[in-house]
């Protein structure tokens, strides 16, 4: 498990630190996580993937994406030789934040017809309103017009739901019989079970007071309400606080069959481990920048190896959070970044010029967090691309 991919390293590269110096940093030995899942897991894990922007598109970026399909693709191939589902569409993917319904759209029906094509892979893909305005939405008839349209779009592509938290909902609505009633109703109409997905406003200000209530433990009885009253039709809730407390709470509550899935970028660690009365699976943003050492990880955990399920994760979580970071939103950045790092792709652009959205500093400590995690596959060319990238902000590294 421990043996280095390569010998080692005396790679060095010189990092900005907050006094505005230069510090000479070495790169450590990378470790061995295996490319492709060789045990079977006792949890059902997703990572929420990230869209590769094509650098040579000749739309302008914060007017329209353009979206290099193949190399997308491609890292979703390499998240399911890792075992790891799925999870299309979502906020990692810049979905509503860069990414428009459209190019949602044409990414799902590809992503779900590149799953066909291999067994057991893993995809569920979001569903959610972003192609109405928040402020054009008069009547919660309207939400639930917006969600069909992408429910059905989805569904007839093959593919199963992921219903995200909706901003034209969080406006309009005025009290739980709302959120009960756009709920309600959609969910008597999918055709298999979904996944619910609570956002919390860190990861998108314009949800805060979701399912009604600017207190979490108020939102939550509306929460729990809807989906144990809609159980048969409600695969799991994915919930995405940064608040493993109310995770562990809400977990708990759920009806019988009704899995949690943790969006908690701080603490997935424990929670996926879970305690006596259970524990929680996982969909999480972090995923894809920690894909191979999640999948190890995961697979160590089911064979009962749990000190080494710790040992591998433990590393990770100060990457995680400092990736998540407030503002919580542009983590995205980070995530784009390590694949960048890692030769996942050949650059650092994204929708929506959001690689502008963390300081030089954020990411040059993103790099060690990296390293010490054993997550840079390969030393000469991830300190070759940060050389590069420090070159464009002036920084000779």
């Amino acid at each position: 498990m421990n043996k280095p991919v390569f010998p080692l390293s005396v790679t060095t590269i010189r990092l900005p630190r907050q006094d505005r110096t230069l510090e000479p940093y070495r790169l450590s030995v990378p470790r061995d996580f295996p490319s492709r899942l060789g045990r079977p897991l006792n949890r059902i894990a997703f990572s929420a993937a990230h869209v590769v922007a094509d650098p040579l598109g000749a739309a302008d970026p914060w007017l329209e994406a353009a979206i290099d399909w193949d190399r997308t693709i491609a890292y979703r191939e390499h998240l399911w030789d890792l075992g790891l589902g799925v999870a299309e569409a979502m906020d990692t993917a810049q979905r509503g934040m860069g990414l428009d319904w459209g190019n949602s759209l044409e990414l799902i029906r590809r992503s779900v017809a590149a799953a066909k094509a291999r067994e057991g892979a893993l995809v569920f893909s979001g569903a959610g309103t972003d192609h109405l305005p928040a402020e054009a939405a008069e009547s919660r008839d309207d939400v639930i017009r917006a969600y069909e349209e992408q429910v059905s779009a989805i569904e007839a592509a093959g593919g199963r739901i992921i219903l995200m938290a909706s901003r034209a909902l969080a406006r309009l609505a005025r009290n739980a019989d709302d959120y009960a009633a756009v709920y309600g109703r959609i969910l008597s109409q999918v055709s298999q079970p979904v996944i619910i997905h609570w956002l919390g406003d860190m990861f998108d200000p314009a949800l805060a007071g979701y399912w009604g209530s600017a207190d979490l433990d108020k939102a939550m009885e509306v929460a729990v309400a809807v989906i144990n009253a809609n159980a048969a039709k409600v695969d799991g809730v994915k919930i995405s606080l940064l608040d493993k407390d109310k995770e562990i709470v809400m977990r708990r509550r759920l009806a019988a069959g009704v899995r949690m899935y943790t969006g908690d970028d701080f603490n997935y660690a424990e929670l996926i481990a879970g305690d006596a009365q259970g524990y929680s699976h996982a969909l999480l943003g972090i995923f894809d920048a920690i894909a191979p050492a999640a999948s190890a990880a995961l697979a160590h955990l089911a064979a009962g190896e749990n000190a080494t399920f710790d040992e591998i994760l433990a590393p990770t979580v100060p990457l995680s959070r400092h990736i998540f970071k407030a503002p919580t939103r542009f983590y995205k950045t980070g995530v784009v970044f390590m694949a960048y790092l890692n030769g996942h792709q050949d650059h650092f652009t994204m929708v929506g010029g959001q690689e502008s959205a963390r300081s030089t500093l954020h990411l040059a400590e993103l790099f060690r967090l990296a390293d010490r995690a054993g997550l840079l596959r390969d030393p000469e060319q991830a300190a070759s691309r940060m050389r590069a990238f420090l070159a464009t902000r002036g920084i000779e590294g």
